[in-house]
């Protein structure tokens, strides 16, 4: 007899306005032409939510219901060298990244932008990142980074993705977590109307546990970027509601940072950040240390591995040989 899945659809960018149908059939569900890859649907029970994307979860699927692991996400950023170039001992590494990360087998990837170097168009896309990460798409959620809007609206990365949706803003479930993915390209979007969609959800949608990523980091101690303002706003709305995790790129190189709010201060109810650019593009160098920060290296290529436990989560950042670097367990806030 055919499961019965739930299909929830989410539209409005300010406001959500939710309605839910029952779809039968065997996980015979798409995700509509705007949404993320269909195989993220059929295959996972998860919740992909984003104004003007569609959702699904998988429910009542036989009648016995098997344990689910406890979910991982793999997240890097910065990852593939424009089509034709040589990997070397520190650049265009991101075949091996990418078999590393398969390795890990996460339940997602959550890419942190530049994923396609220099100009992120489709062509460069399909014929570098591809080849590498490409073989992780269909389990993949993708953040824009500044280099995919070098080609304009960044829509090599919006083809490349399979979503017409042009804001590079969203929200799904993973176990028991709320995972934001937010586009802190504030001269290509409006960040003003984005922050107060990022708040809202924030309200009418709670969670125990709430992860946000982004391509530009709030902190950072890389020499060649180094922290910014521009997720401030992000930040202040983050730490109001309570956020735990924040993710970025944008500086080649792995950081991370004790809890703090958006003006740097450390609170015990902050937000942990990592940089996580170590995805195979090159290295960077370390600048002045950021005050908080607990961990930096920038000599290794590797991903972060984060398991989203129940009220607990656990970062563990691995090198492409299978080095732990840096590791830990902490408490949702």
């Amino acid at each position: 007899m055919p499961s019965l899945i739930s299909r929830r659809v989410v539209v409005g960018a300010a406001s959500a306005l939710a309605a839910t149908v029952l779809v039968v059939g065997l996980l015979a569900v798409t995700a509509g032409p705007s949404g993320p890859p269909a195989a993220h649907f059929a295959s996972k029970k998860q919740i992909v939510l984003e104004a003007g994307r569609t959702s699904t979860r998988a429910v009542g699927v036989g009648r016995a219901t098997a344990a689910v692991p406890t979910p991982t996400l793999v997240a890097v950023g910065d990852i593939a060298c424009p089509p034709g170039s040589k990997p070397t001992t520190t650049t265009c590494r991101q075949a091996t990244t990418a078999s590393y990360a398969a390795s890990l087998k996460p339940t997602w990837v959550l890419a942190l932008g530049d994923l396609q170097y220099q100009k992120g168009s489709l062509d460069d896309f399909r014929n570098s990142y591809d080849k590498s990460w490409g073989a992780l798409k269909s389990i993949t959620m993708p953040v824009v980074g500044n280099h995919e809007y070098m080609t304009p609206g960044a829509a090599g990365y919006y083809s490349y993705f399979d979503t017409t949706e042009k804001r590079g803003y969203y929200v799904f479930e993973v176990g028991g977590w709320r995972v934001y993915v937010l586009n802190s390209n504030c001269d290509k979007i409006n960040c003003g109307t984005e922050n107060l969609w990022f708040n809202q959800q924030l309200r009418d949608h709670p969670a125990a546990c709430t992860l946000m990523a982004m391509h530009h980091p709030r902190y950072s101690s890389g020499l060649e970027h180094g922290s910014s303002t521009v997720p401030r706003p992000f930040w202040r709305t983050a730490y109001q509601h309570h956020v735990d995790v924040a993710l970025a790129g944008h500086d080649h190189d792995y950081e991370r940072f004790r809890r703090m709010d958006g003006e740097g201060v450390r609170r015990a109810k902050g937000i942990v950040s990592f940089v996580s650019g170590t995805g195979g593009r090159s290295l960077y160098h370390l600048g002045t240390k950021r005050p908080n920060s607990q961990y930096f290296q920038a000599r290794r290529f590797g991903v972060l591995k984060l398991t989203l436990g129940d009220g607990t989560w656990s970062w563990n950042y691995r090198t492409t040989g299978g080095t732990s670097l840096d590791s830990g367990t902490n408490g949702c806030v």
